[in-house]
C-alpha cells in the first residue's frame, strides 16, 4: 500500500503534509514584486517557484521582464527578473494542503510581507497572482500596501485554465512599474 493509499486518497494521492513556502527573491532594487499564494506540489518537490510546465507563469512575465525566460535554467531565471527589478514570495509562509489548488489551504501562518515591503526602497507595486494571493496579501499587508499600486493578476496556475493570451494584459501591466 502507497502512501497516498494510506492517506485515503487512492493511488498517487498526495498527502495533507505541512507545506512551507520558499524564500524571497527580492532586493532593494526590486521595483516590482509578484506574490502568489503556497508553491504546487512539483515546486515543492523541485524546490523552484512555477516549477510544473504547464504552469504560465515564465510564459506570462517574459514580456515584462523583456526577455523569453522559459528556455532558461531556473537560477538564469530568476537572475533576469532581479535584474528587471521583480521579486517573487508568497503570502503563505506554511499550511496544509492536499495537493496544489488554493481552495486546499489549510491552517495557515501567514508570510510577513509587511516586514520584506519595509526592505524595498524602490518597490513600486505588488502583483498579485491569483484571487488566493489577493485576498489574503491585502488583509495580512494592511496599512502597509498604501503608496502602491496593487496589481491583481489572474493565476498563471494550469488549474485556472484561460489561456495565457486572455491573461496577459493583466500581467503586461507590471511592467508600467519597473
Amino acid at each position: 500500500m502507497g502512501l497516498g493509499e494510506r492517506l485515503g486518497g487512492g493511488p498517487g494521492a498526495v498527502s495533507d503534509e505541512l507545506k512551507r513556502s520558499f524564500p524571497p527573491v527580492a532586493g532593494p532594487d526590486t521595483r516590482v514584486l509578484v506574490l502568489g499564494s503556497l508553491p504546487g506540489e512539483r515546486s515543492l518537490a523541485e524546490r523552484r517557484y512555477y516549477a510544473h510546465p504547464q504552469n504560465q507563469f515564465w510564459r506570462l512575465m517574459s514580456p515584462v521582464a523583456g526577455q523569453d525566460l522559459v528556455p532558461l535554467p531556473y537560477e538564469a531565471r530568476l537572475a533576469a527578473l532581479r535584474v528587471a527589478g521583480i521579486g517573487l514570495w508568497d503570502v503563505v509562509a506554511q499550511a496544509r494542503r492536499t495537493g496544489s489548488s488554493d481552495a486546499a489551504i489549510r491552517d495557515l501562518a501567514a508570510n510577513d510581507l509587511a516586514s520584506l515591503v519595509a526592505t524595498l526602497p524602490q518597490l513600486r507595486a505588488i502583483g498579485f497572482n491569483g484571487g488566493t494571493a489577493l485576498r489574503h496579501g491585502m488583509a495580512q499587508l494592511g496599512a502597509a500596501a498604501n503608496g502602491y499600486a496593487i496589481v491583481p493578476l489572474p493565476s498563471s496556475s494550469p488549474l485556472h485554465t484561460v489561456g495565457v493570451a486572455a491573461k496577459q494584459a493583466a500581467w503586461l501591466a507590471l511592467a508600467n512599474y519597473l
